[in-house]
This record gives structure tokens, sequence and C-alpha cells, in this order.
């Protein structure tokens, strides 16, 4: 740690949360360089939906790489980029009936959606994005103009315009119908709203806090938008690739964004990929027009490939997920009620789940009291007062309840310090 203290930003952040040196890493398991043992319910932040180094995986991208296969290759075309495609339909969007072109931006989360505005604004003419409050979308100057996040605006030392912020789905945990209060603006001719070229929004926030919207709400934003010649992104970069059950995140609520970003667990095995799915009527860039020289990582393509091979071809893995995530939510629940002095909320959906402590300063608490035995996860929302569950959507139930348990431990732990326990977890 002393080299990363002397040599490394100051920005970093994960690094300060998890003080310790890895070496290694197994399904959910990371092992440091005294080779303790720690449970990982961070998941690389969202990029490891199925654990570390998974066998089938890591198997071809070996054979790929020893095979003097192409590494880089910008966007030309390569058999393992057609591979991804061909796989990618007809795994994904033909089962779906979904029709879009797949646009290689850079490789992370942020140029997907940079280049999801880039394209909205070229084809309605228009500047204006719709963003909503809690919003998380990247930290490019782009994507920060839709992300709600006052800090990280703060860090783009420039003005950040042509952008207007919302109220997401019960952002004001009244029942008010803020959809309804969208669609007034966009009619009302004072509202000093001029019309967008485009809605930006994540049908569960993630670094926002898990705030789930409903399917009902997300409806009525395609519907508002269809009708007002705005095009509706939905960024799926963290809740997408089956984090809350189905592939796509939106896949309940029935809707069909006309502009989708995915990237995260996209590679299946943490490497950088990312995608803009674009309806193929609005895709009218000039060649070259969005570029950059990391678009298509052929590697990430490889396993990318093999991970909708095993997990994708049929609703099994999708159920066990939604399974999965029923369990953790009714556990989490029983652990919160157990503390008549502990007052939170338990929310999310599939395996994507957070539990918001009134006191915020207790989530915090915990999070560190976890890594002291050794279960790693984080914290998100405004003030950093949700408890955030990230572990691998493969996760064996065995390992749920150990790191719940440890949950349990390190709550009880910190509730007794500030005398708020009645009762055992």
């Amino acid at each position: 740690m002393e080299t990363i203290n002397r040599l490394e930003s100051e920005v970093r952040g994960y690094v300060r949360g998890f003080p310790t040196v890895f070496t290694t890493a197994k399904g959910n398991r990371m092992t440091n360089q005294e080779g303790e043992v720690y449970l990982d319910f961070f998941g690389g932040a969202g990029a490891l939906n199925y654990g570390h180094n998974d066998e089938v995986m890591k198997a071809a991208l070996m054979e790929y790489i020893q095979g003097d296969n192409i590494c880089h290759g910008l966007d030309m075309a390569t058999a393992e980029k057609i591979n991804f495609l061909e796989t990618f339909d007809e795994v994904i969007m033909k089962p779906r009936g979904m029709d879009y072109k797949i646009q290689f931006p850079g490789p992370t989360g942020t140029n997907a959606v940079e280049a999801a505005l880039k394209i909205a604004r070229k084809v309605k003419g228009r500047s204006g994005i719709l963003c909503f409050t809690d919003g998380y979308h990247g930290m490019t100057l782009g994507a920060l103009a839709v992300t709600g996040n006052s800090a990280k605006r703060g860090g783009a030392g420039v003005n950040l315009a042509d952008t207007h912020s919302v109220p997401f789905c019960d952002y004001f945990r009244d029942g008010r119908d803020t959809a309804a209060d969208l669609e007034y603006m966009v009619k009302d001719g004072s509202s000093g709203l001029e019309k967008p070229a485009a809605v930006i929004l994540e049908t569960v926030q993630g670094e926002g806090g898990i705030n789930v919207a409903s399917d009902e709400w997300l409806r009525e934003i395609e519907r508002i938008c269809r009708e007002n010649d705005m095009l509706l992104i939905v960024d799926d970069i963290q809740a997408g690739v089956g984090r809350t059950g189905p592939f796509f995140s939106f896949e309940p609520s029935g809707i069909k964004p006309d502009i989708i970003t995915v990237s995260k667990s996209l590679s299946g095995f943490g490497l950088p990929l990312a995608i803009t799915m674009i309806r193929p009527d609005l895709d009218i860039w000039e060649p070259g027009e969005h570029n950059g020289t990391f678009r298509g990582n052929n590697h990430a393509f490889v396993t990318a490939v093999a991970a909708l091979n095993h997990y994708w071809r049929d609703d099994a893995f999708e159920k066990e997920i939604l399974r999965k995530g029923e369990y953790m939510r009714k556990r989490l629940n029983e652990i919160v009620d157990s503390h008549p002095g502990f007052n939170a909320e338990v929310r999310g959906r599939g395996m994507f789940i957070g539990v918001d402590c009134e006191n915020a300063d207790l989530a915090d608490e915990v999070a560190a009291e976890c890594f002291k035995h050794k279960l790693l996860l984080e914290t998100a929302g405004p003030r950093d007062s949700v408890i955030k569950f990230m572990q691998a959507v493969n996760t064996s139930d065995a390992d749920i309840d150990e790191g719940l348990d440890i949950v349990a431990t390190a709550l009880q732990t910190v509730l007794e310090k500030h005398g708020l326990t009645q009762g055992a977890a």
C-alpha cells in the first residue's frame, strides 16, 4: 500500500474502502498478499456478473490468445467481431423481437452514453436532453451533464449545458406521479423547457441508491416520448446483463427504447467492452464520425460470446437470478426487522438490491465492519446511505447466506456501538 499512497493520484477511490493488496481471485473470492480470503459482494461495481475468472470464458480466451488471433483491430472486420455480432443477434435480439444496429464506441460505459447522446442530437437536430434526479451515466463531460450527483458534476470544471433534470419515479417518496409532471412541463409553453432531443434513464438507478422505476412509470415515459417526438435512451450499463433477472432490465415493462447502452458485464470477464444499440432508422452516422482507438475489443468479444452461449441460450439463468434475488430481499428484510431501532428500507429488482439506512452514517460503518469480517461491499446514493449488493448473479446459495450472515453480524456490532439494538439479527 505504501507504493499506492506514494505514487497513485489522490483521485483513487475503492482502494481507500478496501485497504489491502489483492493478488488472486476466483468465483466470489478474492485473496490478498497475506493469503486472507474475502467474499466479494462488490463484483467490480457490476462488471463481474459471473464472478472472477469464470472457467468457460477463461478457456475460450486462452485458446484465442495462444492462437495468435487478432488482439487489436480498431473497427476493422475480424472473425471474432462477426462471431460476437451473430451470437448477440441470435441469442439476445431475435428471441426478444429486437432490431438494432450495434455501434462499438470506446470500451467503457461512459463512451456508450456519449455516443447515444450524440446520435440522438444528430437525429433530432435539437441539443437538449432530459435526465433524472439521482441518475448516473458516467464521468466524461456529456455523461456528467446528464448525471445528478453534484460532487461528480462539480469535477467537470466547466458548465454542463443542454440538459434538464426532472424527478425520477417516486423521487418525492409520496406517490406523486412524476411522469404526469414531466408531460405537463413538456406540453406547457411557459415551463421554460425547450423540447429535447431525447430522454435518458436507468430503470434501476445504481449509483443513485437502487431506486427502482415501476413498469407503469416506464411505459408512461415511453408514451410521452413517442407523443412528443423525443427519443428514449435506456442506460442499461449497470442494471443490464442479468443484474435484475432478464438480460435487459426494461424487459418486464414491455418498452422499446430507441437507443440502449450496454457495458460493464457485457464481456463477462471484466474486460472493457461497450455497445450502443441504435434503432436502424436512427443510424445516420457518417463513417468515422464517432470513433476511438479501442472500439471493439477482440478479447472481450471472445469472452462475451462464451458468456452468451453458456448462460443465455434459455431462461433458466434468469429464473435463478430472480429466485436468489427474492431470497436475498426476504433475508435482508428479516435482518432489518429484527432491529426496531434501525430504520431502513430494502429495495431493488432481481439481484440489484440495496438497504437504504435512514441514518446515512450507519451504512458506511456497516460496510467498513463487513470489510473487517472479509466481506467486500460498497455504499451508494446521494448520501451514501444505501448498502449496495452487487455480488455475481451466479453466486451460490451458500455464498449468499455466508455474506448475509456477515452483514447481520456487522449491523449488530454497529448498532450496539450506537446503543440502537434491541434484538439479535
